[in-house]
């Protein structure tokens, strides 16, 4: 059995954490938050030492390594704020404990190589939460794409759009600087479960940026994918919101709906059941979707080719037209040209009305 610690067990995805530390027949000793609305730790063990302040978790978490192998936090799970990630993961390699971080792992790539030095000279790993990579559905569809032939390429659109409040953008999720923004807060695990399924990026365009919604292409090895992703309710498709629903999750290759709604009840579980057996997804997994969405942050958006633009860019106004487009007359340019034509031939009638006087 081993010794587990929690950062930010107010947080929303704690309580995953707590199952899969307990559903691996392990044991939480000690969490950490700045909320004491915490009481769902009784739900898993009535014997969490439990901190409002780090500096007092800190002084615990030394006083247990100094006990020796069976008292000592043999792992840090990490579940506060995306901007904070990097230093608590310092501070599980510190007191010889492996750090179990969710997603983003970091905010940018030279945080990724800081921790891979911090790594070797401690002695200790990082893990990532990357769920979406032992899913079923998703493990299946990765099988076959790499079974199909060298050079194919589908064609995938993504969309998901999760309805978020005034809260949302008032909390550190609202600020770029501290949860990364849109395309990293609520996208990176897609983009890292395309990229691991399809392969490395070869091409990368952003079409549409601001606070509540991105969009873009993404060109790789195996696959042409039109993205969008957004935080705001106004973005739900007709289908959504006839059923009452917050949230639209949908992926498409070659036009038809790949389905993985479901089945993610116990993939935390997994995952740590994958790292307590010496596996899991480390530093080097986890670096080219921290490098793709940090490039789609910083990327000045331009205007998609119909062809590059997912459908929901419309209503934005974010698509250019095509060539033979642009070259297509204009409504505007068409009844310019018929009362040419009309003035043109009233004065033709009006000079042989002159001829015949």
């Amino acid at each position: 059995m081993k010794n587990f610690a929690l950062i930010g067990a107010g947080g929303y995805i704690a309580p995953r954490h707590m199952k899969a530390i307990r559903d691996t027949d392990n044991r939480l000793v000690a969490a950490v938050d700045k909320s004491d609305s915490v009481g769902i730790l009784d739900s898993y063990s009535f014997d969490v030492a439990f901190f409002t302040e780090f500096e007092r978790f800190d002084r615990h978490a030394e006083k247990l390594r100094r006990l020796g192998e069976e008292e000592r936090i043999h792992y840090v799970s990490i579940c506060s704020p995306n901007y904070l990630h990097d230093s608590h993961i310092r501070f599980a390699l510190r007191i010889g404990a492996d750090a179990i971080c969710e997603k983003p792992l970091v905010l940018t790539p030279w945080n990724v190589d800081a921790l891979k030095e911090f790594e070797q000279e401690s002695g200790r790993r990082v893990h990532n939460i990357l769920q979406l990579r032992v899913h079923p559905a998703i493990v299946a569809l990765r099988e076959k794409v790499r079974s199909a032939p060298k050079g194919s390429k589908l064609d995938l659109e993504l969309t998901y759009i999760t309805s978020r409040g005034n809260w949302y953008f008032t909390s550190w999720k609202g600020d770029v600087s501290k949860s990364g923004g849109v395309a990293t807060n609520i996208g990176v695990h897609f983009f890292d479960m395309l990229m691991w399924i399809f392969g490395p990026v070869q091409r990368q365009e952003v079409h549409l940026s601001d606070p509540r919604r991105m969009a873009g292409f993404l060109e790789l090895e195996n696959a042409r994918v039109r993205w969008f992703l957004s935080v705001g309710r106004e973005d739900l498709p007709e289908e959504a919101l006839r059923a009452g629903k917050t949230t639209y999750r949908s992926l498409t290759l070659n036009g038809e709906a790949f389905e993985f709604s479901e089945g993610f009840t116990d993939l935390h579980t997994e995952v740590y059941r994958n790292i307590l057996a010496g596996e899991g997804f480390g530093l080097d997994a986890v670096r080219p979707a921290i490098d793709l969405v940090y490039n789609l942050r910083e990327a000045r958006p331009a205007p998609a080719t119909p062809s590059h633009g997912h459908p929901f860019l419309a209503r934005y106004g974010a698509i250019v037209a095509s060539a033979k487009e642009r070259q297509r007359p204009s409504l505007l340019q068409l009844k310019l040209k018929e009362r040419l034509k009309q003035k043109q031939g009233e004065a033709q009638s009006l000079k042989k009305a002159e001829g015949a006087d």
